[in-house]
């Protein structure tokens, strides 16, 4: 199982890393790709926000990257990684559902509603995944 849930961090951490260093550092490429709306869609202010975003989370989603990797080789310095990678995703999915859904409601755009939609269930695979490593990291040093 370790293993296998090794795999899922690596490759769910390299997505929304590798999505979110590419929104941050090339986003015409980000926005040829899907990962990111195109600026003029959304609004100013929403814009600015998930600029700032992406490169809070260029230097912090690497952490659940090295946890999968570390949970391969079966190191024990994984579950710190998997504890503080756990709980940025558990961060930057919940707070990405709630800010979009309220930036909806409030009428503000964020882009378009099949994309939204997509980014929201990615968002919150992200949260079940950062919930799931953080049991699993605090079971291991237990």
């Amino acid at each position: 199982m370790e293993i296998v849930w090794g795999v899922v961090l690596i490759v769910l951490g390299l997505l929304a890393w590798g999505g979110q260093t590419l929104s941050r550092f090339a986003p015409d490429t980000a926005t040829k790709l899907s990962l990111v709306e195109k600026e003029e869609s959304v609004e100013p202010l929403y814009w600015a926000d998930i600029r700032g975003e992406a490169l809070w989370d260029f230097l912090t989603l690497w952490t659940l990257v090295v946890a999968g990797v570390l949970l391969l080789f079966d190191h024990q310095a994984w579950p710190y990684f998997g504890l503080v990678g756990g709980s940025i995703y558990l961060y930057f999915a919940g707070r990405g559902i709630l800010t979009r859904v309220e930036m909806q409601r409030a009428g503000f755009r964020v882009g378009d509603p099949k994309s939204v939609q997509l980014g929201l269930v990615m968002l919150a695979v992200w949260l079940v995944v950062g919930l799931i490593t953080i049991v699993a990291a605090a079971n291991t040093l237990a």
